[in-house]
């Protein structure tokens, strides 16, 4: 994805690369399955997404996937071999732990969509800050059809997609095409497939232009404000602002402006 020289770590179905500027690439490595989001699968990406939280120095997190498919969501037959109450609370509850934990990041998670996204495949999609998809990519919350409703998807999905769009989505379990999800506000942008790399990478070094410490906290805001009403929203939105201006970053943006020059960020205002 990336020309800059990288470190990779895996082995199991989910493969880790980091390159020299920061920027950490997921990869869902299970073509066979599909890149279900088994247990397995759930727990790699918890233990990459916990490790990402703790590193200062990550500036972008890329979620992509090998194979046919972007991810198929949960795996039914592995969910009908456990008719058990307990085992569907577990892995419920770990895929919402992993969404979260998407949402916490104080990086952006940039999803690289290709094939098929479906059930909590979609909902992943949904979860990350900003999408890339290619012209082949389909989306569906398709657990309907099996007399699921995906209740779990229709989180996130809701908060991207107008509320009616979503319901058509989750009731009829029907695929729609990459256009219509960028319509939709699923993906930001829908390219061919060949130039899907070269897209994602026009986001990631955009993203790396700016400061680490305004992103985090712009970040954060934006999903903190969304659950607000307008009077609680613009305060936080406000105190969010102010404290962003005692930052080093931001005070050498002024400058920069005032100077009508090129902003000279320091390597520590890239610290959050």
């Amino acid at each position: 994805m990336t020309s800059s020289p990288s470190t990779a770590a895996g082995g199991g179905p989910l493969r880790v690369q980091r390159d020299d500027r920061g920027v950490v690439t997921l990869t869902l490595d299970d073509a066979p399955r599909f890149n279900a989001l088994g247990h397995e699968m759930l727990a790699a990406l918890q233990q990459a997404l916990d490790d990402v939280a703790r590193d200062d120095s990550v500036r972008v997190v890329v979620l992509a996937a090998t194979g046919k498919a972007f991810c198929a969501g949960h795996n039914l037959k592995d969910m009908a071999a456990n008719p058990d109450l307990a085992w569907y609370q577990r892995l419920f509850a770990q895929c919402s732990r992993m969404m979260l934990s998407i949402h916490k990041l104080p990086v952006p998670v940039i999803a690289r969509v290709h094939g098929m996204a479906t059930a909590a495949g979609c909902q992943l999609v949904a979860q990350c800050d900003l999408a890339v998809a290619s012209e082949n990519a389909t989306f569906a919350t398709s657990g309907i059809h099996y007399g699921l409703f995906c209740a779990t998807p229709s989180v996130p999905l809701v908060r991207n997609v107008p509320a009616k769009r979503a319901m058509e989505m989750l009731l009829t379990g029907d695929f729609i095409d990459a256009r219509t999800a960028l319509d939709q506000g699923l993906v930001n942008r829908v390219v061919a497939p060949e130039s899907l790399d070269a897209e994602v990478e026009s986001l990631v070094q955009s993203i790396l232009q700016k400061p680490r410490v305004a992103v985090a906290m712009g970040k954060a805001l934006v999903y903190q404000q969304r659950e607000l009403g307008l009077d609680a929203a613009y305060q936080l939105a406000g105190q969010t602002m102010a404290t962003n201006m005692m930052d080093d970053a931001a005070q050498e943006g002024a400058r920069a402006f005032a100077e009508k020059r090129q902003p000279a960020w320091k390597p520590a205002a890239d610290k959050a």
